[in-house]
């Protein structure tokens, strides 16, 4: 594997995660859950991913997102939540808001169409993205943030390529049962070692893997404890309003999630527009992230009281929410200006870029999807 190398001083944060990880797989006895590893490369206090100062997205960063590649993404996503906050409250949460992009996009389709937001509120783990869509929003005022789930709410609530990066568990088909897939420190380096499963990680594998007993001997998957219990936080968030959460992420429903062929799982690293698939490879530097098991999901959410209104892929809910014709919106004759936004378009929705992949779940109550939403739904596939 041949990667960009890094920076000494990133080098060295690196070193010092390392040393906070093994030191407690040390004093754990010699093992941790990787759902912990996980937690630690991404979150630990100045020096996980997301937590440290390093950039994240764009150019210098790992990788990009949705938002990033065209506003037209913002814009439909603006076009859908004006339909939900007519019929609730003009109030939007945003979890995990990137460079801040988003949040102006919507914002700004938002006021064209003559809604008026109230607040716009940010819930963000990064302080380097923090810091980035404080500065990127300043001049927004109802743009605010916090650093928790408000004890009830009424609106919209968004995020994108949010769940992803929640850490997740490892296990593995291994004679004949399974197991759960644990990291130690093996001659200086992390590696994996098995353990039997811990009676609820157990009955949460039968109840998430269909035929969980029928796939191979050796295959590896991920378990989404730590996203479940998002979407049930958010079910309790919303239980008592009227309102939607749109979420999206790149995942299948577990019919598609757990299959043969997919015998290594799906979890991936990203380090400077670099894929890879060892979570071992400098912690804290790179991105570590698993597809979604959004049937797991929608049943999280529907068992803590929110039903699920809709569920399809990225580009059949962009279609619907108009992005063609916020496309049109430019001249064609405009070609400098066209062409660049066609371009974008099509990453957006075309089934071999994003569009296919890309899904979107949507949970709520007290309100209606719009009519083209509704008719594009394939919840039964779920």
């Amino acid at each position: 594997m041949s990667l960009p190398a890094p920076a000494p001083d990133a080098l060295a944060a690196s070193q010092s995660l390392q040393q906070l990880i093994a030191l407690e797989i040390e004093q754990l006895g010699g093992a941790m859950a990787f759902s912990r590893f996980m937690e630690l490369a991404l979150y630990a206090p100045r020096l996980g991913y997301y937590s440290g100062g390093a950039s994240k997205l764009g150019a210098s960063g790992d990788f990009t997102t949705a938002p990033e590649i065209s506003p037209l993404f913002g814009a439909s996503l603006g076009r859908a939540a004006a339909a939900i906050i007519a019929q609730s409250a003009p109030d939007i949460i945003e979890f995990g808001a990137g460079t801040g992009k988003l949040a102006r996009d919507v914002l700004t389709a938002l006021a064209r169409m003559g809604v008026t937001v109230n607040s716009y509120t940010i819930i963000e783990l990064s302080g380097e993205l923090r810091a980035r869509q404080q500065e990127a929003l300043k001049d927004l005022p109802q743009v605010r943030w916090v650093d928790g789930f408000p004890d009830s709410f009424s609106g919209v609530v968004l995020a994108n390529e949010v769940l992803d990066a929640m850490p997740v568990e490892l296990v593995i088909r291994k004679d004949g049962t399974w197991a759960r897939q644990m990291v130690t420190v093996e001659e200086g380096e992390f590696a994996f070692i098995q353990q039997p499963l811990p009676e609820q990680l157990a009955l949460q594998v039968l109840r998430q893997i269909p035929d969980a007993d029928h796939l191979p001997e050796g295959y590896v998957t991920e378990i989404h404890p730590v996203a479940e219990g998002f979407m049930a936080s958010l079910a309790g968030m919303m239980k008592n309003g009227r309102g939607a959460a749109i979420l999206l992420d790149y995942g299948f429903p577990a019919r598609e999630f757990y299959v043969d062929q997919r015998t290594g799982g799906t979890l991936m690293c990203h380090y400077r527009h670099h894929a890879h698939p060892d979570p071992f490879y400098l912690p804290g530097l790179q991105d570590i992230t698993a597809h979604i098991d959004f049937t797991a999901m929608a049943l999280a959410s529907q068992d803590a009281g929110l039903p699920v209104l809709a569920y399809m892929n990225q580009a059949s809910f962009l279609l619907a929410c108009g992005i063609g014709d916020l496309l049109l919106e430019t001249d064609p004759q405009d070609a400098l200006r066209y062409l660049p936004q066609a371009r974008a378009m099509q990453k957006l929705v075309s089934p071999a870029e994003m569009g296919e992949l890309f899904k979107v779940l949507v949970v709520g109550q007290g309100v209606d999807l719009p009519d083209a939403i509704v008719q594009a739904d394939r919840t039964h596939r779920l």
